[in-house]
């Protein structure tokens, strides 16, 4: 009986499914997570089998498949070639996804098949072809960001969720764009070989091992509109770089010599939130960083972030994130993989 934990039994057949001008990275990336985790279980284990088989299936007659920057990736199969028991099938992003979503024989392969592997996924937009073949309905699910809002119109039996960095729902995964690919096939090279393993590809890949699915796809910084008004992005930075200071909006206003009715209002129009809320969020992210890579007490990590106590610190928490501090902590601390 195979062993899912420590890789023994038959290798596991990874298949990655990519459209013509698929996105590179999206298979590029995990794909070659989940090879040197069979390499350097190999090496660890000597005489034992490889625990992956890592296969890429082109969507279309062909087994070239052509990326959307130009390069081929060789493939060893198209979907319809592909034999054997499948344990994981991960559908990669990229532009040709439109034409296959209207593939009525790849959608009734892919109604067939997900439900025989033991999980199945998407990497960025190939949550678009799971979702066409009705694979997204009734749970939570994520894309990259700027495709969320028409993942969401087109998936309307799905909630779509653009924030976190993947999800996993069931034995449904989907991630946010690109190098989000890397960090779902960490944490499933962890679920499989243990995290001692999965440490060192992502040390050897120079990757965060527990960017993990909870963790937002982009900063408070980035993720608010911008501003076309000089004043405006000239308290965004400044901001930044006093969170340890009371930032009242009487304050942030002075600073860019408004009145304080004048300034929130306009900055409020121009990038979509309050500047209370913004200042709150950005206190939040600088925490949430200062948990994952320090040892530093919550007492100073929430003095040194603006916040007036711990209790406040975890309020806020709780309010952006949905997570405790000491949880997020628990979960994302660099510390915690070693």
């Amino acid at each position: 009986m195979r062993n899912s934990r420590n890789g023994t039994g038959p290798p596991k057949t990874i298949v990655f499914l990519a459209a013509p001008n698929t996105q590179i990275l999206d298979v590029a990336g995990p794909f070659q997570v989940f090879v040197r985790a069979a390499d350097l279980y190999i090496q660890e284990h000597p005489g034992r089998e490889r625990p992956y088989k890592v296969v890429l299936a082109s969507t279309s007659a062909q087994k070239a498949v052509l990326t959307n920057c130009g390069l081929v990736l060789t493939g060893t199969e198209t979907y319809r070639t592909l034999q054997g028991p499948v344990d994981t099938l991960l559908i990669a992003g990229g532009s040709g996804l439109d034409e296959a979503t209207r593939d009525k024989q790849l959608l009734a392969w892919l109604r067939r098949t997900a439900p025989r592997v033991r999980r199945s996924g998407s990497i960025c937009t190939g949550a678009f072809l799971l979702a066409a073949a009705g694979l997204l309905d009734g749970k939570r699910v994520t894309t990259h960001w700027k495709w969320a809002a028409d993942l969401a119109k087109r998936c309307k039996g799905a909630k779509v969720d653009p924030d976190p960095i993947f999800i996993r729902d069931g034995n449904t995964y989907t991630t946010a764009g690109v190098t989000a690919g890397m960090d779902l096939a960490l944490a499933l090279v962890e679920q499989d070989l243990g995290s001692a393993l999965a440490l060192r590809v992502a040390r050897e890949l120079v990757l965060y091992l527990r960017r993990a699915g909870g963790q937002s796809q982009f900063s408070t910084a980035m993720s608010l509109q911008a501003s076309d008004r000089k004043q405006i992005e000239e308290i965004r930075a400044w901001a930044l770089d006093h969170l340890d200071q009371n930032l009242p909006v009487e304050k942030l206003a002075a600073k860019a010599g408004m009145s304080p009715r004048n300034f929130a209002r306009i900055f409020v129009k121009d990038t979509g939130t309050t500047p209370a809320r913004f200042v709150e969020r950005l206190r939040v992210e600088a925490a949430r960083r200062r948990l994952e890579e320090s040892p530093d007490k919550l007492e100073k990590i929430a003095n040194d972030c603006g916040f007036r106590s711990i209790t406040s610190l975890r309020r806020s928490f709780v309010r952006v994130l949905r997570v405790p501090p000491a949880d997020y902590r628990h979960r994302f601390s660099e510390s915690n993989t070693n």
